[in-house]
């Protein structure tokens, strides 16, 4: 063997090390542990969030009723999302993330009952799914605070490329699973699977060491300490701006509403669904996770701030594609390439907000990002519809897009120090 042929390999492996997504979080033994709990979760959650709608459809056969499972679903993310927030900043976040996994566990298993004995009653099922989303509306930004304090400030990024690419084939890889295993296990069995690997992912998150409240933490958690919350971020002018690229990227951006339309008549669907449809809805979460094991050279960017306005142009631009796309192979990829670009967004913005948001405020911080990410999408289903309906699919998607990009340069440049921000480590 030549002595070029070590150096080679050690070349190769540092230009990977670079490259791939970063793996160093998950050698702090606290952290590791939560990212399990979080990929077990990220799967599981996607059986039940496909089992749901399933069978409120076939309780009722009406599209409509599977429509209000998400408004269903919405109303506690929203309500609870920025309580939950205020939770995390006042207690222990280890004992809250205990109590809402247990929440969750819970109502999945109840979920499971009323399918296995047939009760047969789709006010039970919804009445039960808004119940796990409240529990799911704590947990979330209560796992998200909880990153920085077990990772150093240096980790915090790659620690949020490792979450939210986990997350992201959840989504792909959930609704595949759950596809597959309905026709064998039948619906009932969704729930149970997502109940056995939710109290494991409890037993992951019981391992954790305590993260109690800082020193400067109210230990309240009523509607003054949510105003707080608000006031707080109000003044932090580069956090509200990007909360705002995010609401602009979200809701002027985002097209899923009219992928039925698109799909058939467009792309050649016939009426009663087909591939076309499932390649748009897979397309931005396969971009995004293909992006996530890329991840290890931009997670590692300090302009944060150039970072992010670059990836929500990126998206707007996929977008405009997207709207112009009249072949279904380009309008996957230009999903997918905005896929990826809301993840590189979506890492820096949570590294963001971890490291300028002081560590009593961390929680309610993350309560209004999970109201964003929840809310912003919803809103465009409604304009993308209304859109849609009015002026053509292909003109509202490529409107959309060039929308992202218009707001999203104007309000960088009436805040420049958001451009100009960069991560700088203790």
């Amino acid at each position: 063997m030549s002595i070029e042929s070590p150096r080679r390999k050690r070349r190769v492996r540092a230009v990977l090390g670079k490259v791939v997504i970063d793996t160093r979080p998950l050698r702090i033994p606290a952290y590791r542990r939560l990212w399990l709990s979080t990929l077990i979760t990220a799967v599981g959650s996607q059986l039940t969030a496909v089992a749901v709608p399933k069978q409120v459809y076939d309780l009722t056969g009406s599209s409509g009723w599977v429509g209000l499972t998400g408004a269903v679903g919405l109303v506690p993310l929203l309500v609870f999302g920025l309580w939950g927030g205020a939770i995390a900043d006042a207690v222990d976040r280890r004992k809250v993330l205990l109590v809402s996994n247990v929440g969750v566990a819970v109502s999945s298993g109840l979920l499971w009952l009323q399918a296995f004995v047939g009760l047969d009653s789709v006010w039970t099922v919804l009445a039960l799914l808004g119940v796990q989303q409240a529990f799911v509306a704590v947990n979330l930004p209560t796992r998200s605070a909880a990153v920085a304090r077990l990772v150093p400030a240096e980790l915090i990024a790659p620690a949020n490329a490792l979450g939210f690419t986990t997350a992201t084939f959840g989504l792909v890889f959930g609704p595949l699973a759950a596809g597959a295993l309905i026709p064998v296990l039948g619906l009932s069995t969704l729930y149970l699977i997502d109940t056995v690997a939710l109290f494991f992912a409890l037993w992951l998150v019981f391992l954790l060491p305590a993260i109690p409240p800082g020193a400067g933490s109210s230990r309240r958690a009523g509607l003054r300490d949510i105003t707080d919350g608000f006031r707080y971020l109000s003044g932090r002018k580069v956090l509200l701006v990007s909360f705002l690229v995010d609401i602009i990227a979200m809701v002027a951006g985002m097209p899923r509403a009219l992928f039925p339309e698109m799909a058939e008549r467009t792309f050649g669907d016939p009426p009663g669904g087909g591939l076309a449809l499932g390649w748009l809805y897979a397309a931005i979460p396969i971009g995004s996770a293909v992006c996530g094991l890329l991840s290890g050279w931009f997670a590692r960017i300090p302009r944060q701030g150039a970072v992010i306005t670059v990836a929500v142009v990126a998206w707007g631009a996929a977008m405009i594609g997207f709207g112009l796309a009249d072949a279904l192979w380009l309008a996957v990829l230009f999903l997918a390439i905005g896929g990826a670009a809301d993840l590189v967004s979506a890492i820096h913005r949570g590294a963001m907000l971890q490291t300028e948001a002081t560590d009593e405020m961390r929680g309610r911080m993350q309560g209004v990002f999970i109201v964003v990410v929840a809310g912003g999408p919803r809103v465009a289903d409604i304009l993308h519809g209304w859109g849609g309906a009015a002026v053509g699919t292909a003109m509202a998607a490529t409107a959309g897009g060039v929308l992202v990009i218009v707001l999203t340069v104007a309000a960088v440049v009436a805040l420049p120090a958001f451009w100009r921000h960069r991560f700088i480590p203790n």
